[in-house]
């Protein structure tokens, strides 16, 4: 025999026996007949090749060698059980790393972080790597594999490697300066805002988005003036706050406060800015579908609160 004949059902084995020092009473336990754990013993002892017990009348003892024996192999059967367990944590999704990504200001809108907050406590022992960028960049993180869920903002673009699943909707609202003429105001039309400047974000970080609003813009008759463009969504509003214009946000983003801006819901029609969530079509590992069912549930609460 070598050392490869040593395997984990005869250190399981070894261990019992070492509990009980009681060959009868260790084969009672592990559910087989004393003979063939006797035997498994003795050829382990002969893979060794020492005696690990000392065999008398009313049971065994651990010898020098079984007690030193049984204090090396002890870390490996634990680090296998370990192994065992994490496995099957992550194959039921309960650890590993799922990687995160927030576009277009979706974290503002309070259903995003109630869902990770959901799946945290669901699923504790995952580690969650959030990154923010734009959709376009998302995106592209999804199909190389460096993301593997992301809420964005999308658009009418189909991409056969990715599946979007729709999660909610919000209206938009406008922004105007604090000292403007319609600051006493309500609801402002969109017409209302037909001759200012009009502040969005570059439309390559957010397509989707950007066409709604200048969309909504021309369906009220009126084309808008585009001015100074912000960086991304949440720097739109201390630009308006200074003086560049007024804009069109999504309603979560007035969570942002600012002394010098104010919002305002539309009257009459509103453009609508949608939020999704992204992941590879292919990708039905079990961290990203438990991710995926905690998102739909938590919608489905919402829903139901309305």
């Amino acid at each position: 025999m070598n050392l490869d004949d040593i395997d984990l059902r005869r250190l399981r084995y070894f261990f019992i026996v070492a509990e009980e020092l009681h060959f009868t009473r260790a084969a009672e336990r592990i559910g087989i007949r004393q003979p063939p754990l006797s035997m498994q013993i003795r050829q382990l002892e002969e893979t060794i090749g020492a005696k690990l017990f000392l065999r008398q009348a009313r049971g065994v003892e651990l010898t020098a060698a079984g007690l030193e024996f049984r204090a090396a192999a002890i870390d490996i059967v634990a680090r296998f059980d370990d192994c065992i367990v994490q496995t099957r944590r992550h194959a039921a999704g309960q650890a590993g790393r799922l990687r995160l990504g927030f576009a277009g200001a979706t974290y503002f809108h309070p259903t995003v972080p109630q869902i990770i907050h959901a799946y945290r406590n669901a699923h504790p022992g995952v580690v969650l790597s959030p990154e923010q960028s734009n959709t376009p960049a998302l995106l592209s993180d999804l199909r190389e594999g460096r993301l593997d869920v992301a809420f964005i903002r999308p658009s009418a673009d189909d991409d056969e490697r990715l599946t979007v699943r729709s999660c909610l909707d919000e209206d938009m609202v406008i922004v105007l300066p604090a000292d403007h003429p319609l600051r006493k105001e309500k609801r402002v039309p969109l017409t209302a805002i037909a001759g200012e400047t009009l502040i969005l974000f570059p439309r390559e970080i957010g397509p989707g988005l950007y066409d709604s609003i200048v969309s909504a813009c021309r369906q009220a008759g009126f084309t808008p003036h585009l001015g100074q463009e912000a960086s991304q969504i949440a720097s739109i509003i201390p630009l308006v706050a200074a003086g560049f214009g007024v804009s069109i946000v999504p309603h979560s983003v007035s969570s942002i406060r600012n002394e010098g801006a104010i919002f305002k819901f539309i009257s009459g029609p509103a453009p609508q800015a949608p939020i999704a969530l992204a992941s590879r079509a292919c990708d039905y590992t079990p961290l990203v579908t438990a991710f995926l069912a905690t998102a739909a549930q938590s919608v489905r609460r919402l829903e139901r609160k309305f």
